[in-house]
């Protein structure tokens, strides 16, 4: 037997009701008959009683039989199996479990603290029960395994100052890297019948001993393409206000008037503090 074998046992109300009178007739039996053999009747009665089983809703027993598996018990009720079955309880509910914090390295070398949440539960109650030896631990070895090699195939984040163009990345491809994180832990969980519902990243930030300095780094890439845009836009309204005195024939300028007010429309926009206006009452040259 490489499979799982649903069963569903005797009624256990019935063997119950069984029970009740075969105990309770052979007790009141023994002082009417005075007859030994009746205390064997309580006593296999007894016995009896350790084949009900109850199966809650989302619970199983996998049944064994001196080490022969004989079956799982899914549906739930109340039941009378063998006495000398061995009954394993396995949750069938969703499990939640929440990483710790690994310190990996990501694609780009760069030292990066991870967790994730999975959310988890038994399908195939065979397998969980024998092709591991302990399906809950196996579930959190080999989602941290799973989280460090996912880590390592991902930059943190890109830089396009150094021409790392990554197209996903762990910051900021949420969903592509959720995706990718549940596909491997299925597949590593399998082994053990178990479904995986959702994996997602739970906590991700570079080590301690890195973030200061990626802080920074990130701050001058942001401050860098804030002043990119500046200077376009300014390029863009210097160009802009010289096409329209010359339209409208404003003001006749030279090269020299038009180099000297490209340089203070360009410090005007481009300045991160108010200007002070200077009022030249002569010529550029006097």
């Amino acid at each position: 037997m490489k499979e799982e074998k649903i069963i569903v046992p005797a009624n256990g109300y019935l063997m119950l009701f069984v029970f009740l009178v075969m105990f309770f007739g052979c007790i009141a039996a023994i002082p009417l008959t005075r007859s030994p053999w009746f205390i064997f009747g309580i006593v296999i009665s007894l016995f009896l009683a350790f084949g009900f089983i109850m199966v809650q809703p989302n619970g199983s027993r996998v049944l064994l039989l001196f080490g022969k598996y004989i079956g799982t018990v899914k549906q739930n009720g109340f039941y009378w199996v063998n006495p000398f079955y061995t009954k394993k309880k396995i949750s069938l509910r969703a499990s939640n479990f929440d990483s710790e914090r690994l310190k990996v390295n990501d694609k780009l070398g760069n030292p990066v603290m991870i967790s994730t949440i999975l959310v988890w539960r038994v399908q195939n109650t065979y397998k969980a029960a024998f092709d591991v030896d302990n399906y809950e631990n196996f579930v959190r070895v080999q989602t941290d395994a799973a989280v460090r090699k996912l880590a390592s195939m991902y930059p943190y984040d890109n830089f396009a100052d150094e021409g790392h163009t990554e197209d996903i990345t762990l910051r900021s491809s949420v969903n592509e890297v959720s995706a990718a994180l549940e596909k491997e832990i299925d597949e590593r969980l399998s082994i053990a019948g178990i479904e995986v519902l959702e994996a997602r990243i739970g906590y991700l930030a570079y080590a301690q001993e890195i973030a200061s300095a990626m802080l920074k780094r990130q701050q001058a890439t942001a401050i860098v393409a804030a002043r990119h845009k500046i200077v376009e836009g300014a390029v863009s309204m210097v160009e802009m206000a010289i096409d329209e005195l010359n339209k409208k024939q404003v003001v006749d300028l030279d090269e020299e008037r038009k180099a000297a007010m490209v340089s203070n429309l360009m410090v005007v926009l481009c300045g991160d503090k108010e200007t002070a206006p200077v009022v030249n009452t002569g010529t550029l040259n006097h």
